[in-house]
């Protein structure tokens, strides 16, 4: 590699792809630069591919895990359910000396249970008996496999269930200069005082131009105290101000992160908790916080962080708990539809009768079938005809 020269070409173009969010090895096999040389451009400007902040778990949430792999034996469902990492989760285990390799193939709870529904006892007493919830005991009586977000019947059929995301947008991340961010947010528009990823592209071209501060915020007709202050914060390179890094440290340095207030708040916690456990709706709660606690502050919570409390940010079997403590006992948010869409009855497309061939109508050619359905009342029943025209 030494002794090899690049243009200053390739090399303006290798750090216009990185600041867009690509990774060195992808902008440098894009530009026609060996890696090695990508990477010591990028330390002599002064930038970094920072990673992201380890995740970090309570003491309390470790000792939930272990305790719920112990009793079902499955690691990456419990992970899942209390929002723990998978590689973490499996890592805890072996740590802990829990291997569930021959685990999952032989379930005590079930094999205990269908020993004792062959010794003539019922559904519900032998369900009582290992402890397991109605629809495992159901599963497990008609020979059902429970597998994730899905079941398989004994007769091959496999159920796939759609996952429950409660409202939240997934999070989409990407590792870039400046560590690593969440795209939903920083494509998020907020308000037009804050610089747009547009606005900070042609930041870019007017100062490369020679224009001065005030002349760039004139032209962009923005204060010139906001031109300063985004060319102070947001410029970490000595290649001068990249744009799409810009907009990422922007975003970065906008957030304010905090703990949900009942998750910190532990007698707000506890307070709530006891109305839930007597059939109080969220908001009969928050209205009674006020007349209960008049004089503190700290004990308010209104009916939107009582539901965020049971549907986000509680895990597992606390989630179940607090859900059918509900009067409609969901443990995840229905999803809310504008009011004058309708809602598809078919997954595909409907073909209408107006596009079918003109020899249908002749009734000259055999093969042309002709189908209805009719739906009872509550989809409790329902009626197919087929006819050979």
């Amino acid at each position: 590699m030494a002794g090899k020269k690049y243009t200053d070409q390739q090399k303006e173009e290798f750090f216009r792809l990185l600041d867009r969010g690509g990774t060195v090895r992808a902008a440098a096999r894009a530009v026609g630069v060996h890696e090695d040389a990508g990477y010591n451009w990028l330390r002599k400007t002064g930038l970094t591919m920072a990673r992201a902040a380890p995740r970090t778990y309570p003491a309390e949430l470790k000792a939930e895990f272990l305790r719920l792999v112990r009793e079902r034996q499955i690691i990456s469902t419990v992970a899942h359910e209390l929002g723990i990492h998978r590689p973490t989760a499996h890592v805890w285990a072996r740590k802990a000396g829990i291997s569930t390799s021959e685990a999952r193939k032989v379930n005590p709870r079930r094999e205990e249970f269908l020993r004792l529904r062959a010794a003539g006892l019922t559904r519900v007493e032998a369900r009582a008996r290992v402890g397991a919830d109605a629809r495992s005991a159901t599963d497990w009586d008609k020979g059902i496999t429970i597998i994730n977000r899905g079941r398989v019947y004994p007769d091959g059929r496999v159920v796939r269930y759609p996952v429950k995301n409660n409202d939240v947008v997934p999070e989409r991340r990407t590792r870039a200069i400046g560590g690593s961010v969440d795209l939903n947010v920083v494509e998020k528009i907020i308000h037009p005082r804050y610089l747009s990823l547009l606005e900070r592209e042609q930041l870019q071209d007017l100062r490369r131009a020679g224009l001065s501060i005030r002349a760039i915020a004139s032209e962009m007709r923005r204060a010139p105290s906001t031109i300063s202050r985004e060319l102070k914060r947001n410029t970490v390179s000595v290649r001068g101000y990249m744009p799409h890094t810009a907009h990422r440290l922007s975003v970065k340095h906008r957030a304010r992160p905090r703990r949900a207030k009942l998750v910190a708040n532990a007698e707000l916690r506890s307070y709530v908790q006891g109305k839930l456990a007597k059939r109080w709706s969220p908001q009969q709660i928050s209205h009674r916080l006020v007349k209960d606690f008049p004089t503190t502050p700290e004990m308010r919570a209104n009916t939107e962080t009582i539901y965020q409390a049971i549907y986000v940010h509680a895990r597992g079997d606390l989630t179940r708990e607090l859900g059918k403590q509900l009067r409609r006992g969901r443990i995840a948010r229905k999803p809310h539809r504008q009011s004058d869409a309708r809602r598809p009855r078919f997954v595909d497309p409907m073909n209408s009768i107006s596009n079918r061939p003109a020899e249908v109508d002749s009734r000259k050619v055999p093969g042309h079938w002709e189908g209805d359905l009719i739906i009872g009342a509550l989809g409790g029943s329902a009626i197919a005809t087929l006819v050979e025209r």
